[in-house]
């Protein structure tokens, strides 16, 4: 990886909330492409139905995921800077936990705590870029996973299926989805990059 876009991308912070299937797939991402601070809060923990489609591992059953994901995140780099926050995302708390962040993810389980995120988000920071997850439900239908932009808020996913028995979270569509996260968080990122051939 070009050395200059990685110390461009080590001054810059990122929070997720939620680490469960987008949460920890999109952090595993950021990391490798060298986010130097990822701040990270949930209040699960890592059971064994989650291993489908989550950034852990067998042995990691029964872990707080925060702590876990910090884990497994540092095994790929450990200068990275994780921030832990072991608690429900509220109205409350949002502040506390992601008033430095650069750039917000929402990887959260429930249509209700979704939309609160996003309400008290864009209320609490109106610049601030904001990446959703929504309808990754299933398997195929590749090309109906699309980037929709509200302004500063962005939702990626289909906007459709929802979690059913008919329609599991699986691997590959929550992946995919969580990659695009990562991806437009990346690009977001990016903006204010200046590549200079200069010595």
């Amino acid at each position: 990886m070009n050395d200059k876009i990685r110390e461009h991308l080590g001054s810059k912070i990122v929070g997720i909330a939620g680490v469960g299937g987008l949460g920890s797939n999109c952090a595993v991402a950021l990391a490798r492409i060298g986010v130097g601070k990822i701040i990270i809060a949930d209040f699960d923990v890592v059971s064994r139905s989650n291993l489908n489609r989550q950034y852990y591992f067998e042995d990691q059953i029964g872990l707080l995921k925060v702590k876990a994901l910090k884990m497994n995140i540092f095994r790929i780099d450990p200068h990275i800077r994780i921030m832990v926050h072991n608690q429900k995302v509220s109205s409350e708390n949002l502040v506390d936990i992601f008033e430095s962040a650069d750039v917000l993810i929402e990887a959260m389980d429930l249509a209700s705590e979704k939309c609160s995120f996003i309400e008290n988000a864009i209320q609490q920071w109106p610049e601030k870029p904001i990446i959703s997850g929504n309808g990754m439900a299933g398997w195929g239908m590749n090309h109906e996973l699309i980037t929709t932009q509200y302004g500063n808020l962005y939702v990626c996913g289909d906007s459709i299926s929802e979690v059913s028995d008919e329609q599991p979270p699986l691997a590959p569509r929550v992946g995919i989805v969580a990659n695009m996260q990562a991806n437009l968080a990346l690009d977001i990122l990016m903006k204010d990059f200046i590549y200079s051939t200069d010595e």
